[in-house]
């Protein structure tokens, strides 16, 4: 079967179509043919030798990718999910080697694949998994009740975006912050108040909220500088392993999607959450495979929204 993979670690040409032996399911797991994987900026890392000390237990090529959507082709004894050969399916993937997400074929263990979300392409399904989970984990860290406040940094991307319309769901207010071009993106997304993006975003959020907000999502990383935006006792998590210097009581978290491999009923909800319109799916582009590496470049090039996505 097909993959895309490096052999040498390097820029967006360092990918490569290689080919992998064919695997099957065994008891407990799912074999998903994958015909769409999104890439996140999570792969980059894998390809450019970031995370070359954790590769290195295994041999190349190595193979990224942390989302796939795709047909359930088998279903190994004692699998009790539901989930049916021939089912269209999506699922969030951790890398090792070569099992990674850009490829055909891929066995994973029966929990972390759900139904892929009812109308929605491969392409659509397959940006949902690990953003949608990263944005949730987000929001379970940060423990925020309904009524209560969420600021938003990054809300334009594909994290963002998904913790602003999750925030909605759970009945929060959301203030987010977005460049001038984003400002209808992140409107339209649900958030209550949007700010200009920016270094000074913490200031920007004390005009509206001068007794700080209850809590902060940090997609955009800003780390420290957003800090004054968090009410004394209030929460902060980030996304790049960020944890801010006790202060004024604040719980500081960092959130780390991996510890939610496997949450079956919390990637099955997202999808519910996309079939009641509560959550959108966002496409920037699709590729073939022969074409990842351009797919990574206008990742690296910024400005995404929505995610570029591998076809098989």
């Amino acid at each position: 079967m097909r993959a895309v993979g490096i052999t040498v670690y390097g820029g967006p040409e360092a990918l490569e179509v290689v080919d992998l032996p064919a695997v099957h399911a065994g008891p407990g797991q799912v074999r998903v043919r994958v015909h769409a994987a999104a890439v996140n900026p999570t792969d980059t890392m894998a390809r450019n030798g970031s995370r070359a000390e954790q590769q290195k237990v295994d041999p190349p090529p190595y193979v990224p990718g942390m989302d796939a959507a795709g047909i359930v082709d088998e279903v190994g004894e004692g699998v009790s999910t539901g989930v049916r050969v021939g089912d269209g399916v999506m699922a969030m993937v951790i890398p090792k080697g070569n099992h990674g997400a850009y490829r055909e074929q891929i066995v994973l263990d029966a929990r972390a694949v759900v139904p892929a979300p009812a109308g929605a392409t491969h392409a659509e399904a397959c940006t949902l998994p690990m953003n949608g989970l990263t944005a949730r984990q987000s929001l379970d860290l940060l423990g925020l009740s309904p009524g209560q406040t969420l600021a938003v940094t990054g809300a334009a991307g594909a994290y963002g975006g998904y913790v602003v319309q999750l925030a909605k769901a759970d009945g929060l207010t959301v203030i987010a912050d977005a460049s001038e071009a984003d400002h209808e993106l992140v409107a339209s997304l649900g958030a209550d108040i949007i700010v200009r993006r920016g270094d000074d975003v913490a200031a920007r959020i004390l005009e509206h909220f001068p007794k700080d907000v209850d809590g902060l999502a940090d997609g955009a990383v800003q780390n420290e500088r957003v800090i004054p935006a968090v009410r004394d006792g209030g929460a902060f998590t980030s996304v790049r392993g960020f944890i801010g210097e006790p202060q004024r009581g604040i719980t500081f978290t960092a959130t780390s999607v991996r510890t939610y491999d496997g949450e079956f009923e919390k990637l099955d909800r997202l999808r519910e959450l996309v079939e009641s319109g509560a959550v959108t799916l966002r496409v920037a582009g699709t590729y073939p495979p022969e074409q990842a590496s351009e797919a990574h470049r206008r990742l690296e090039a910024g400005g995404t929204r929505g995610r570029h996505v591998i076809e098989f």
